[in-house]
């Protein structure tokens, strides 16, 4: 079976919407109701485009979209393709590019659509539904529908065309995820002839910095100059100190909290934080991870010059962290807020701020040592430099292993969470310790759940499995914690991680934000169709498959 019809089996219009590449636009059933049948019993559609910090609710282009017969009769979706969506009787709906959907009726038929302000239209035969960028719509008759049906189809024949080819058993669920990534392209026209791989249209419309590294990762192996477009724009907006953006969008960039959506704000707020407000702007970044993505779009994609030039900003970003991140001068940075961690809500961030994290001084480790050996692979720079830091700071992330509770800890904030798992990525650490974090790994109490890893331990009084952050099993995390057991001299469990990840995926319907750990099933507040998370499946499921 091709990828695109792999993928079709999981478009039910409810967690992944009928959408094009590149487009804003996206079409759901009118009711949510969920099932393996749910797109073919629609008998009505709705409309949204997806925008930067904006809930589909405030986004509605059409509230009801209708597709009746000869008799007038409504006719239901008979099946979802990645190009088009195909109604009893023979009617479709596709895009007329980006900005357009051309809906056909069947012969003898008419559309009827209701816009949110309650007006209703009606159109016989077959019609054209342009969507401008302030959400206003207009309707024309489509004389060239069989057209829209083949370009459309062009696209994602196009896009599956690059799909990677992996294991039979992981084959259908890499063809979805690999349209998750298609389906989560937009252009940012501010910025240029510029294409971001978003986490989720729902929801998510940017270009956040730690999610392009994921996704990056993921888009290598059958799109690398896309992968490659995703690093250069999250590296595209130092600040003059070297900072990265946290968030790259349509709107400019967010890298302080000065910049912070009022959602964000009010957030903040309800849950008591006194970063809210700040008195003084607070700079927002993602963890240091960015040596990590270059590295492995590289590995697949060499481009020298363009990796010099990568180099140098990220350099300058990893110089950033200790020369202004470190509020108490010891030379180990910390986070200034939540959003910089990338573990929102987190309860590491319970206590003061700012503050120290394992998971931070592994990634600074980690990064020092992948840009010391892009230095040498590069022929500039200064390796010694890089691993000379790595040492010191080593030395720093040794401090917060606690031997008592077997446990790497945040300062202030005693919750065993899978922060305290991220100093396996830096190879550095001694066997006993080693062998405590892959013991807790394997602790029921801790983080052997059903379905592994939790964000916080099991027994810990901070878990919670269905809250972001403190409970529920992310692929990212487990990404990493994979690999940091593969380079702490444990290369069979870190493939027993990375095989109960693609089945948590699978066993979950699809590649969504995260999971709970005693179910596998997608939390309750999760997104779905999430971008990092599909990535990340096709690159474990091509690893899985070598």
């Amino acid at each position: 079976m091709i990828p695109a019809e792999q993928a079709a089996r999981h478009l039910d219009l409810v967690q992944a919407p009928f959408t094009l590449p590149s487009s804003r636009l996206l079409v759901f059933r009118e009711n949510d109701a969920t099932g393996q049948d749910a797109a073919a019993d629609a008998r009505a559609l709705r409309v949204h485009t997806a925008e930067y910090e904006r809930p589909l609710r405030a986004c509605r282009v059409i509230d009801r979209l209708e597709v009746r017969d000869a008799d007038s009769e409504l006719v239901p979706v008979r099946e979802v393709r990645p190009d088009r969506i195909v109604f009893a009787g023979g009617g479709t709906l596709t895009f007329a590019g980006p900005g357009a959907l051309s809906v056909c009726a069947p012969p003898g038929g008419t559309i009827a659509w209701t816009l949110p302000d309650g007006t209703r239209h009606t159109h016989a035969g077959a019609v054209r539904l342009h969507v401008s960028a302030d959400r206003t719509m207009t309707a024309e008759t489509q004389r060239h529908h069989d057209d829209a049906l083949d370009a459309t189809a062009a696209v994602w024949a196009d896009w599956f065309g690059r799909c990677p080819h992996v294991r039979d058993d992981l084959q259908e669920m890499t063809a979805f995820c690999w349209w998750v990534l298609g389906a989560n392209i937009v252009g940012l026209p501010r910025l240029g002839d510029v294409r971001a791989v978003v986490p989720s249209k729902i929801g998510y419309v940017g270009l956040w910095q730690w999610d392009a590294y994921f996704i990056a990762a993921g888009l290598r192996h059958g799109d690398p100059a896309l992968a490659r477009e995703q690093l250069e724009l999250a590296l595209r907006f130092p600040t003059p100190t070297g900072q990265l953006a946290d968030v790259v969008h349509e709107e400019g960039t967010l890298a302080s909290s000065d910049d912070l959506p009022i959602a964000d704000r009010a957030h903040l707020r309800r849950d008591g934080s006194a970063i809210a407000d700040p008195e003084a702007p607070i700079p927002l970044t993602k963890p240091p991870l960015t040596a990590w993505a270059l590295r492995a779009v590289l590995e697949v994609s060499p481009d020298d010059a363009w990796a010099r030039r990568m180099l140098s900003v990220i350099e300058r970003s990893q110089d950033w962290w200790f020369t202004y991140s470190d509020a108490d001068a010891d030379g180990m940075p910390e986070y200034a807020h939540p959003y910089s961690s990338g573990l929102d809500d987190s309860p590491i961030f319970d206590g003061r701020l700012p503050v120290a994290s394992p998971d931070l001084g592994a990634y600074l480790v980690r990064q020092d040592l992948d840009l010391a050996l892009l230095c040498e692979q590069l022929g500039t720079g200064d390796a010694a430099s890089h691993r000379r830091r790595a040492q010191r700071t080593m030395g720093l992330l040794a401090r917060m292993w606690h031997p008592e509770r077997r446990a790497f800890l945040a300062e202030g904030r005693p919750t065993d969470a899978i922060t305290g798992l991220m100093p396996l990525l830096t190879g550095m650490l001694d066997a006993p310790t080693v062998d405590a974090l892959v013991a807790a790994l394997d602790d029921p109490a801790r983080f052997a759940t059903s379905w592994a890893v939790p964000t916080v331990a099991a027994g810990d009084d901070d878990f919670d499995p269905e809250r972001m952050w403190r409970g529920p099993v992310w692929v990212n995390t487990n990404v990493l914690v994979a690999e940091g057991l593969e380079r702490s001299g444990h290369p069979e469990r870190a493939r027993r991680l990375r095989e109960q990840t693609v089945q948590l995926v699978m066993h979950a319907g699809g590649p969504h934000e995260y999971f709970t750990p005693d179910t596998g099933c997608k939390a309750p507040t999760a997104t779905t169709a999430f971008g990092w998370s599909a990535a990340l499946f096709v690159d474990l499921a091509v690893r899985l498959s070598a």
